[in-house]
């Protein structure tokens, strides 16, 4: 089994497609204002918004994208306007990420976690 795609909702698709187009994500569907799907620049992993009409108030997804160079790539994005609500951190569990927000408030984390992603010390045989 292959994760396809990931797909949030949001008030405003076309505002969304802008945030996502300057992350780096390629548009490939566009049935705005209604449905857009992305493909992620890396990998063959899609990602898609559809129009919604009212947001959940216990929203607890949490969008990761992975990136080689982290800092590079935080700094290409603050050029480009984006804003994030953290600092670059280590975590314990040995990824290194910074958060923010897209327009619709989905909690997006920007990581590298080389080796550790899939091979961390603790992971059980």
């Amino acid at each position: 089994m292959n994760l396809n795609q990931v797909t949030i909702p949001s008030l405003n698709v076309v505002k969304s497609v802008e945030f996502y187009k300057t992350l780096g994500l390629q548009l490939i569907v566009d049935a705005a204002p209604r449905y857009v799907r992305f493909l992620c620049p890396d990998g063959d992993t899609t990602f898609s918004i559809h129009k919604v009409e009212k947001l959940s108030n216990d929203n607890q997804t949490i969008i990761y994208f992975e990136v080689e160079n982290l800092t590079q790539t935080v700094d290409m994005l603050k050029q480009k306007g984006i804003a994030f609500n953290t600092e670059i951190t280590e975590q314990s569990w040995l990824w290194t990420e910074i958060k923010l927000k897209d327009p619709d408030q989905n909690q997006i984390i920007i990581y590298t976690a080389g080796e550790n992603r899939k091979n961390p010390p603790w992971r059980i045989n």
